[in-house]
Order: structure tokens, then sequence, then C-alpha cells
């Protein structure tokens, strides 16, 4: 178990991932909000649930959970450094999910609903994941109690 939490904190990187993991953090956190809490402009729970089960994920309920935990507390440990690489698979995997049932049919750009800003959030998650938090960070902490 030492171990895997070793491999699972451990990072190379440096200051550079802090650059991506303080706006995505941020991001997720708000997305995460809208859906959990209806803060933000966001329709909690009950609402996001019924869109969610309009677009064909059911439970819609269930699946506002799981999305709004994931980007909530995914937003929480990205941006706190903590294991960043566990977070950063489990809202990759939402994003392709929000990607595929949401945004593809409207096409790329924003303006139309479509997928560019979920393929960002993709991008930056994906590449989280394999540098790791960089310094900065409580992983960093985390893998040096653990020499």
């Amino acid at each position: 178990m030492k171990a895997l939490l070793k491999k699972l904190t451990q990072s190379e990187t440096g200051y550079a991932a802090l650059a991506l993991r303080f706006p995505i953090g941020i991001i997720f956190i708000a997305h995460g909000a809208q859906k959990l809490f209806g803060w933000f402009g966001g329709y909690g729970l009950d609402g996001t649930g019924q869109w969610m089960e309009s677009i064909g994920l059911a439970p819609g309920v269930l699946m506002a959970l799981l999305a709004g935990s994931a980007e909530f507390f995914g937003g929480v440990f990205i941006l706190l450094g903590l294991l960043t690489r566990p977070a950063a698979i489990a809202l990759a995997g939402t994003m392709i999910v929000a990607i595929f049932s949401a945004h593809l049919s409207n096409g790329l750009f924003m303006s139309n609903n479509g997928y560019e800003f979920g393929l960002a959030l993709l991008a930056a998650s994906v590449s989280l994941a394999f540098s790791g938090a960089g310094k900065l960070a409580l992983d960093s902490v985390i893998s040096k109690k653990l020499v």
C-alpha cells in the first residue's frame, strides 16, 4: 500500500503543474457546486438530474450526484494537489461522458454548446494524471513522508 501511495503522489514536474492545477481546480469546483448545491446559477441535484434524464443519463439524480461529486471534490483535490492523479482520472472520465452525452452532437464551438470547453478540461485532466501535482502540493508532502 505504501508503494502504491508513493507512486500516486510522486511527481518530478516542478512548478509547471501549478499553472494547470489552480484554474482547473477552480473551474471544476464551480461546476460541481452548480450541480450539487445550485450555487453560481446552477440547478442543484434535482434540476441537474432532470436535465440528465432528458439526455438519457438515468437515473438523473444519481448521475448528477456522481458528476457533481467528481467535479466538486475532484476539483478540491486538484487545487490542493492531493491525490492528484486519481482525481484527474475521475475528472477525465467525467469529461468524456459530458463530451459524448451532451456536447459532441453540437460540434466543436462553445457558442453552439459544443465540446471545446470539455475537451480543454479533458486535456488538462489527462495532463495532470500523467504529470502529477508537482511542487507546492500536498502530494509532495505525502511523497516525502513515505521515503
